[in-house]
């Protein structure tokens, strides 16, 4: 008997399926949301993709981010934005991208050290051009892509085709709920939230392929046994470990967003919802897909009846006998 792990010593007998249609429509609706959001509102990129300058500033005490900022609306080199992060001196300078490409950005940097004055410590200067972002806004979405397909074919050959559909619509569902996250709270979307989806679908589809797992050998276990319930019974073996894995992980992330400081801030949001809707679309997503898409029952039943013979175990050696010394056998 499969025995769960400590933080609940009994298997529990929760009726996950039971949940599952409300968990396709609230799907399907924060979905649609999602994709509506990011075509009307869209992402707030941040100078990664769109371009533009970044300066990381650390002033003499509190910065005065109005004075800063009309000292840098008097240049005239377009809208710029001003954020305090961390410490109460240390200020994000966001530059708009200029004409005139690198040599442009650079010169409106200049004038804007120039305009700010003394006494202000620049820790970190990014310049990125409109065809850098482009071509990385590209390279992000190709990336996506790709990893989707990837994690389609290692469950197909993994599993069968039928848990190869159900990973594959879930792990869809959390990234596109992520990028909605994004949109609707206008959060800065740049390479470390995008490295951040990357995380939340190798998350989810770990968390996925233990479920599966754990369907498939219950498949074997109880031939007979109805599918909802086969389903159920592997949800609830697999609980412990799946509420020990978001409790690891959620701790791991809350530190980085409390002590990360701004650069990591989008990051550790995106990997927060990351978490959370990764682990309720493994049990509401994609394991109540394959009860409506049932893998071959008796093929598994088969390959399980017709596997290779356990290895026979080596016979004991002989205990030793005691001979005196120098003697012969």
């Amino acid at each position: 008997m499969i025995r769960p792990l400590i933080v609940i010593r009994r298997v529990p007998k929760i009726d996950f399926m039971r949940w599952h249609r409300f968990g396709f429509a609230f799907s399907l609706l924060l979905g649609a949301v999602s994709i509506g959001l990011f075509g009307t509102i869209g992402l707030n990129y941040g100078i990664d993709f769109k371009g533009g300058t970044l300066i990381e500033a650390k002033t003499q005490g509190p910065a005065d981010l109005a004075a800063m900022r009309a000292k840098l609306d008097d240049l005239h080199i377009g809208e710029a934005s001003l954020q305090g992060f961390g410490a109460p001196d240390e200020v994000l300078i966001r530059l708009p991208e200029q004409p005139g490409g690198d040599a442009g950005q650079m010169k409106a940097v200049e004038l804007a050290r120039q305009a700010l004055g003394e006494g202000i410590e620049y820790r970190r200067t990014e310049v990125v051009g409109p065809s850098v972002g482009a071509e990385l806004i590209r390279a992000g979405a190709l990336a996506t892509v790709l990893a989707l397909v990837a994690i389609l074919i290692y469950i197909w050959f993994r599993f069968e085709w039928q848990f190869g559909v159900g990973a594959t619509i879930s792990t869809i569902h959390d990234v596109v709920t992520t990028i909605g996250l994004f949109a609707i709270f206008q959060l800065e979307f740049n390479l470390t939230t995008l490295a951040a989806i990357l995380t939340i679908a190798g998350y989810s589809i770990n968390d996925t392929v233990v479920i599966y797992d754990r369907v498939r050998e219950a498949m074997r276990r109880y031939r007979t046994m109805p599918f909802r319930e086969l389903i159920n019974l592997a949800l609830n073996e697999t609980l412990s470990r799946t509420i020990l894995t978001v409790s690891t992980v959620a701790l791991a992330v809350l530190s980085l967003l409390f002590f990360g400081g701004e650069v990591l801030k989008g990051f550790s949001i995106a990997m927060l919802w990351g978490i959370v809707i990764g682990t309720y679309s493994s049990l509401f997503i994609a394991a109540p897909i394959i009860y409506y898409i049932q893998p071959n029952r008796r093929a598994i039943a088969r390959e399980a009846a017709s596997g290779d013979p356990e290895p026979t175990r080596p016979p004991p050696s002989p205990p030793p006998t005691n001979r005196p010394r120098g003697a012969k056998s």
